[in-house]
């Protein structure tokens, strides 16, 4: 994993940048964003891939739908991973800015998400969800263990991440057990809705992928829960 966690920040500006216009992403955008992380997609993949497809968009003699979600630009963006991945020439490399990581930004951030988990147990034992209420107090000492060991994340961050991404496995699952039936259902037939008109552009291993992120995050925001990942360190992650 790259150290370089503003993979989110990045790929929203150049977006934004190359639509010409401030549009806020959609959870769908998000949840796109979060596969290609997951997957392994360089950074510069992402932005070259949105940067073709808006080249090719504009160079389109009659344009009359506007490019609205990041899915379109999906096929892009999956084939300059490829080309990345192979070293072809004209892959585009970029000099990525890396963001200030000190060891107290690791420790604020940490202790932030242990305080939330602990108030999240709370709230969720106080509704009646006692299992859910369990599981979230252990997930909060075992961050705080991590946040004892007092040590300088800075030099091995990878390593930081790695143990997050664990507890935040741990906490999907339990998410999903205390979930109702409704609940994901609903947010199955908001992600069928949402992907609707992007499914051409889609390969299934993708869809598959957003189906997955597009739950996972609307079940996170529903119990109000934070994400761990170091990825969410900065605003827009």
């Amino acid at each position: 994993m790259e150290n370089y966690f503003n993979y989110f920040t990045e790929i929203e500006e150049c977006f934004q940048r190359a639509r010409g216009s401030p549009t806020l992403l959609s959870t769908l955008d998000w949840a796109l964003i979060e596969s290609w992380k997951d997957a392994g997609i360089p950074l510069e993949a992402v932005l070259t891939g949105i940067e073709r497809t808006f080249e090719k968009y504009h160079r389109r003699p009659k344009r009359f739908q506007k490019v609205n979600s990041l899915a379109y630009c999906s096929q892009e963006v999956l084939r300059a991973a490829q080309q990345i991945a192979g070293g072809e020439a004209g892959s585009v490399q970029r000099d990525k800015p890396e963001p200030p990581l000190e060891k107290d930004d690791f420790a604020v951030y940490l202790k932030r998400n242990v305080d939330a988990l602990r108030t999240a147990s709370r709230s969720q034992e106080a509704s009646g969800q006692g299992v859910l209420a369990q599981d979230l107090s252990e997930v909060a000492e075992s961050l705080a263990a991590i946040v004892a060991e007092n040590t300088d994340w800075s030099a091995n961050p990878e390593g930081l991440e790695q143990r997050l991404t664990a507890l935040e496995d741990k906490l999907t699952a339990s998410l999903t057990r205390a979930a109702s039936v409704e609940l994901l259902a609903g947010f199955r037939s908001e992600i069928d809705r949402a992907m609707a008109p992007y499914r051409r552009n889609l390969a299934s291993t993708e869809i598959e992928s957003l189906e997955r992120q597009f739950i996972k995050k609307g079940l996170f925001e529903h119990f109000n829960i934070p994400r761990l990942s170091l990825f969410y360190m900065w605003p827009g992650g």
